[in-house]
């Protein structure tokens, strides 16, 4: 992780922050969408926040990053929507800015299935607090599923989980279908990032007839908030999408980097590996990577070291 985005938990006990990191998402029918993009970006940009919002007629999601009062007034106006006043939301802080831009965005979907007719406004799991997780994926005959992609499942997961070996959540379906399509009658427990993901499966589950399907409410990230590490059925480092790469159980950076050519999490022991070139390679992607795409790597990366220099962060250092 380059100079560009530090960042530490909420519950450190170093001195906070000027940047307060949101992680947010609703499933909500928002019909007016597009018409409420507008608002939206108008009041993260009058609150100097950075980050991406996704809109979309089923719901919204982001992760966002502002000056500390920002966000709660951020938060404020879009929970003033009564279809939005249960919007989710879990914080960290930063000690720079973890984003280089704000973004409001218009999309299909707020996370991506391929699915049209899965709608967790309508049908979805049943929650289950972080408090009451590990009794129930401890249960033998409980089917416990990662619903991650296979990077993020690499680095942290629950014990005993299952990784269905997805590179995108489109390819979550194919893997229903292939592997839990004899088990609807079982106990299957899921869970993901934030909530978001494991929430759109299990209403996928619902729509095709399982019959006990559950989803850690909140995600791994509330999940590491409030189950004390010493109880923790956690195994690892959680991936998020942002500059810190990993968090660890205190919320705190995680030992991960990230390679700036494929996006694949890296260890420092993959840091020692031949293969490696600091903004050009790893050894995730150095098999499969084309003449093109090294040269456009290494020239993004020369703009890198040259903004280093300057003291600046290159803007598309981690766009």
């Amino acid at each position: 992780m380059g100079e560009c985005g530090k960042t530490k938990s909420e519950n450190s006990t170093e001195v906070q922050s000027d940047y307060k990191v949101c992680a947010m998402y609703h499933f909500a029918q928002l019909d007016d969408y597009k018409e409420m993009r507008s608002g939206v970006l108008e009041v993260c940009q009058k609150n100097k926040a950075v980050g991406t919002i996704l809109l979309a007629a089923e719901g919204i999601n982001g992760t966002i990053a502002a000056p500390m009062d920002g966000i709660e007034k951020i938060l404020t106006y879009l929970r003033t929507d009564p279809r939005l006043n249960d919007l989710d939301a879990k914080f960290s802080y930063s000690e720079k800015k973890p984003f280089y831009r704000m973004k409001v965005k218009l999309k299909k979907e707020i996370v991506t299935m391929g699915i049209p007719d899965i709608n967790p406004n309508e049908v979805a799991g049943e929650y289950v607090e972080p408090k009451d997780w590990n009794v129930l994926i401890s249960d033998p005959d409980v089917i416990v599923v990662d619903t991650r992609n296979d990077y993020e499942v690499e680095i942290g997961t629950f014990m005993n989980a299952r990784n269905p070996d997805t590179n995108t959540f489109r390819q979550f379906p194919k893997y229903v279908e292939n592997n839990l399509s004899s088990d609807k009658k079982k106990k299957i427990a899921m869970f993901c990032t934030g909530g978001i993901r494991c929430e759109k499966a299990t209403a996928l589950l619902v729509n095709q007839g399982f019959e006990n399907v559950y989803h850690l409410k909140g995600g791994i990230l509330k999940y590491l908030e409030e189950v004390p590490k010493e109880e923790s059925l956690w195994e690892g480092e959680c991936f998020v999408f942002d500059n810190r790469v990993s968090v660890n159980h205190e919320m705190g950076p995680g030992n991960f980097d990230q390679c700036h050519a494929c996006r694949h999490p890296i260890s420092k022991e993959d840091k020692e590996k031949p293969s490696y070139k600091i903004g050009v390679s790893c050894p995730y992607c150095v098999e499969y990577q084309s003449e093109a795409n090294r040269k456009r790597a290494e020239a993004r990366q020369l703009q890198v070291e040259l903004a280093a220099k300057r003291n600046e962060c290159h803007i598309g250092e981690k766009s």
